[in-house]
């Protein structure tokens, strides 16, 4: 396949330029940060209209769009700059390529409320309301692909993690080490949640770009809930950190981040705040997922989340 892939300077663009092109397909990458490689073109495409877009050696047979703003707070209006803006360049330059088709990677988070919410599916609806402006603007991403004229897909991952991840586990590593992360109580069972490992994550894009039949939501995940809490001082241990033994109830927590989200936004703060309550929620609430239409269509995950977290720590420990 002749593959355009946006967000190719990402931890998710990026792994699935590396595994498409280990797969001899013949790849282009595109993204905000310069890298001087041949195959790759550096393009913000929130900010640059569509007849500024770089030309490409061929036409691509499908374009697989990872690029967005997937830090957990940042601007409202960088979301809908990097989330929204820029998918609606990339429709228009998919319909100027002449209707490649489009693999769109949006978020399980477009169906996130405060709660445990078991067993989502596909056609589980969309709220009114969203946990952040993250999930907001990739909702909002979502209608912008439906007008495609085109063959789309949109796949919705959940918790990506692996080497080279740069906005889940290691915020909550790093938040851990200083002792922001104290064990949540005040719930009658352990908080569990659906992950998928990049590797994982990489075959299912470059599956669902190959196979024009597969059409509307895909939700890829691993297959098997963890308990979230517990894999993270898993983690933490293995890197030899000792675990915070300090407790706080849900509430307190969920308050004290509401507070210093609000405070970042109102005195416009640098950086992003020590927590948020998106990220309270993420230790908080068992948010599954129902794996029959991945696994029926696209397979087992090859990667079963114990490897992929040897991978990560490996990894990590690199880093350290």
């Amino acid at each position: 396949m002749r593959l355009l892939v946006t967000g190719a300077s990402g931890f998710v663009g990026g792994r699935l330029w590396e595994r498409a092109t280990a797969a001899d397909h013949e790849v282009v990458g595109v993204g905000r940060r310069r890298l001087e490689r041949p195959d790759y073109r550096s393009v913000d495409l929130g900010r640059v209209a569509v007849t500024d877009l770089p030309e490409l050696p061929w036409q691509p047979d499908a374009v697989i769009h990872c690029a967005a703003r997937a830090t957990p707070y940042a601007p409202r209006k960088d979301y809908v700059r990097d989330n929204e803006l820029a998918t609606r360049t990339v429709v228009d330059w998919c319909t100027q390529l002449g209707g490649p088709r489009l693999v769109h990677v949006s978020s399980s988070s477009v169906l996130y409320r405060d709660g445990d919410q078991l067993d989502l599916t596909e056609d589980s609806p969309v709220p009114s309301e969203f946990a952040n402006d993250y999930a907001r603007t990739k909702a909002g991403s979502e209608r912008i692909v439906r007008t495609y004229g085109s063959s789309w897909v949109i796949a919705r991952p959940r918790a990506v993690f692996g080497p080279g991840d740069t906005v889940l586990f290691p915020r909550l590593i790093a938040a851990a080490r200083a002792g922001r992360v104290p064990r949540l109580t005040g719930r009658s069972s352990p908080a569990v949640g659906d992950l998928i490992y990049v590797d994982n994550l990489a075959d299912y894009l470059l599956q669902l770009a190959a196979r024009p039949e597969l059409h509307g939501v895909y939700h890829l995940t691993n297959a098997e809930p963890v308990e979230i809490q517990a894999m993270l001082v898993d983690v933490i241990t293995r890197l030899g950190f000792a675990p915070t033994t300090r407790e706080v109830s849900l509430t307190t927590a969920l308050r004290a981040a509401t507070v210093l989200e609000r405070a970042w936004r109102v005195l416009r703060l640098p950086g992003e705040p020590p927590i948020t309550p998106y990220g309270v929620g993420v230790l908080s609430w068992s948010k599954t997922f129902v794996p029959d239409k991945m696994l029926a269509d696209l397979g087992a995950p090859a990667v079963s989340v114990a490897q992929g977290v040897e991978e990560f720590v490996a990894w990590q420990r690199e880093q350290l």
